[in-house]
C-alpha cells in the first residue's frame, strides 16, 4: 500500500493538476500516465544500453541519434518555457512512432495529447514524477492503484472501479495457472488482469527464483521473479496470457499502463464494444479457441438496441440489458471447461422477466454454476449503492449443487467513507469455498451452504440467497399485558403529579 511520504507526494501531484485547471480525474490520471510512459521509455532505453555494453547484444532503439533530446533524462532539465514546446510538439508526436513496437500501450499513444497548458505545471509534474519510484517492483503498481483509487464516479453505462480486495477474492477462488489464457470483456483499468498477475507471482514462484535487480538510473532494487514455475511460461505471460476489451480509450490507456507497471510487457488490449455485432470472431489469435479464465465486472445500467447486439447472444437470451448480455457473452468466450467469476447486480439473481429466467436456466441446465456469493450493498460506494453478487461458473459440465455464501462485511465500512473495520467475511468465504463439501455444508442458517440444482429449478431458477437461507429468530419473553398497562398507569400518575406541582409553582 502507498503510505506516508509517498502518499503525500502523489496527493501533492494530484493537487498541482487541479490547481493548474485540470480537474477531471480521468484526465489527470491520463496525463500522469503519458508522463510516466515517457519516463519508462527512457528507463528501459538506459537499461538496454547498459545491457548492450555488458553483453555486446544490440537492441531495437526507441530513440534515434537525432531524437536523444526527446528522452526524459534530457528534457526534464529544461526550463519551463523550453520544456513545454519540446514535450508538446516533439515528445508526444514521438509517442506515435513507438506504436511500431507493437506493444498495447503504444497502440493507445497514437492519439496522445498534452493537456497541460501552463509551463510551470509541466515542470512541477515532471519533477514530481521523476521522484516516484517507478523502478521499484513492489511499489510502482501500488502507486498506480492509489491513483486509480481517486476515481470516485461511475460512468454513464454504470461502469466503475472494482475494489481490489473483491477482485482478489474472485481471482483466488478461480486459482489461475501460468498456462491459462485470461480475459476481461469490460476491463476498465485492468484491475482483474493485474490481480491475476499478482496471484501468479505469489503462488507460482519458488523462493529460489526471487532475486533482486538494481536499477541503473536510480540504484534502487526491485524483486524479479525467475522461479522455474513462472520462467518456463515467461513469454506466454508477457504477451499471450492477458486479453482485455473496453470501449473507453482512456480506460484502455490506463489499463495498458497498469499491466505494464505490474510486469506484463505486452498485454493484448483492444478498443472494442464486446456486445456489438462487430465483435464476431475478433478474439485475439492466442485465444481463438476460447479463454480458460474470464473475470469481469460488466456495466450494469446499459440498455442496447437489438440491432446493435450480436445475434448469437440474442439467440441465448432475448434482452437489451447489458448485465444479462455480458454473462451470455462470457459463456460464448470461454472454452469448454473454462471458468469465470463475474459480478452481477442482484436483479440477475431473482429477476422475474423471461430474459432473467432464461439466463439462469442456461447456467443451471447447460453449464456448471458453482457459486453465488452475495455481497453487501455498500461494497461499491462511493460509486453506487447497488446490491451485487458474484457468479462463479464453468462452461459445460453439469450443475448438481450450488455453493452460496452470505458476505455481510468486507473489511471496510459500508458507507461513502469506506474506512477499515474489524469485520471481514472475505477470508472465511475463501476458506469455506476451498473446503466446500455438499454433503457437509447443509446448514441453511450458516453463512455458507449448498443448494441442490433440483431445488433451484423448483424455485423458477431463482438464485437469491435469501430464498434459501434460513433465519433463526430468537424468541423474546415479554411481561404480561396487564403488568405493562400497570406501568403505563404509574408513569401517567407521575406525569400528572409533576404537572400539578409545576402549576402550583407558576401560581
Amino acid at each position: 500500500m502507498v503510505t506516508g511520504e509517498l502518499k503525500k507526494r502523489v496527493d501533492a501531484l494530484w493537487l498541482e493538476f487541479w490547481q493548474g485547471g485540470i480537474t477531471n480525474p480521468l484526465t489527470v490520471i491520463e496525463q500522469i500516465t503519458f508522463l510516466m510512459y515517457a519516463r519508462l521509455l527512457d528507463i528501459n532505453e538506459t537499461r538496454d544500453e547498459n545491457r548492450e555494453k555488458r553483453t555486446g547484444r544490440a537492441f531495437q532503439r526507441r530513440f534515434k541519434d537525432e531524437e536523444q533530446s526527446l528522452r526524459w533524462s534530457h528534457f526534464r532539465h529544461l526550463g519551463a518555457e523550453k520544456m513545454l514546446p519540446v514535450v508538446r510538439d516533439r515528445v508526444f508526436p514521438h509517442f506515435k512512432t513507438t506504436a511500431a513496437s507493437g506493444t498495447a500501450f503504444a497502440e493507445f499513444m497514437k492519439d496522445a495529447q498534452l493537456m497541460i497548458q501552463k509551463p510551470s505545471l509541466l515542470v512541477k509534474a515532471v519533477s514530481m514524477i521523476h521522484e516516484l519510484p517507478l523502478t521499484e517492483g513492489d511499489t510502482k503498481g501500488d502507486l498506480y492503484e492509489y491513483l486509480l483509487g481517486k476515481l470516485t464516479t461511475a460512468g454513464i453505462n454504470g461502469q466503475f472501479r472494482t475494489p481490489r480486495h473483491i477482485i482478489r477474492l474472485m481471482v483466488d477462488m478461480l486459482e489461475p495457472r501460468p498456462t491459462d489464457v485470461v480475459g476481461d470483456p469490460a476491463c476498465g483499468t485492468g484491475g482483474f488482469l493485474v490481480s491475476v498477475m499478482q496471484n501468479l507471482l505469489e503462488t507460482h514462484s519458488s523462493p529460489q527464483g526471487v532475486i533482486e535487480e538494481t536499477d541503473p538510473e536510480t540504484g534502487a532494487t526491485q524483486k524479479v521473479y525467475t522461479g522455474d514455475l513462472l520462467e518456463k511460461n515467461r513469454e506466454h505471460i508477457r504477451s499471450g496470457m492477458f486479453h482485455g476489451f473496453d470501449f473507453d480509450a482512456t480506460m484502455l490507456r490506463i489499463a495498458a499502463m497498469n499491466l505494464m507497471l505490474h510486469g506484463v510487457d505486452d498485454p493484448d488490449i483492444h478498443y472494442q464494444d464486446t456486445l456489438s455485432s462487430s465483435f464476431t470472431d475478433r478474439f485475439p489469435k492466442a485465444a481463438s479457441e476460447g479463454f480458460d479464465v474470464i473475470l469481469a465486472n460488466p456495466p450494469f445500467k446499459g440498455s442496447l438496441d437489438f440491432e446493435d447486439v450480436h445475434p448469437s447472444l440474442l439467440r441465448q437470451v432475448k434482452t437489451k440489458k447489458t448485465e444479462l448480455l455480458f454473462v451470455t457473452l462470457i459463456l460464448r468466450m470461454l472454452k469448454t471447461g473454462g471458468r469465470s467469476a463475474t459480478i452481477v447486480p442482484d436483479g440477475v439473481l431473482f429477476g422475474s422477466s423471461g430474459a432473467h429466467q432464461a439466463l439462469r436456466k442456461l447456467l443451471i441446465d447447460n453449464h456448471q454454476l458453482e457459486a453465488v456469493i452475495s455481497l453487501p450493498s455498500g461494497v461499491f460506494k462511493p460509486y453506487a449503492g447497488v446490491s451485487t453478487g458474484i457468479l462463479v461458473f464453468t462452461k459445460g459440465g453439469r450443475t448438481d449443487h450450488v455453493f452460496f455464501y452470505d458476505v455481510q462485511a468486507d473489511g471496510l465500512s459500508l458507507d461513502d467513507k469506506r474506512e477499515r473495520v474489524a469485520e471481514n467475511d472475505l477470508p472465511d468465504c475463501l476458506g469455506r469455498w476451498r473446503a466446500r463439501n455438499p454433503d457437509k455444508d447443509t446448514d441453511r442458517t450458516a453463512k455458507a451452504f449448498f443448494v441442490s440444482a433440483e431445488e433451484i429449478r423448483a424455485a423458477n431458477y431463482e438464485l437469491s440467497l435469501n430464498r434459501y437461507q434460513q433465519t433463526v429468530y430468537e424468541e423474546e419473553e415479554h411481561d404480561p399485558p396487564q403488568i405493562i398497562l400497570q406501568r403505563l398507569r404509574s408513569l401517567n400518575d407521575e406525569i400528572a403529579s409533576d404537572l400539578a406541582d409545576l402549576e402550583e409553582i407558576l401560581g
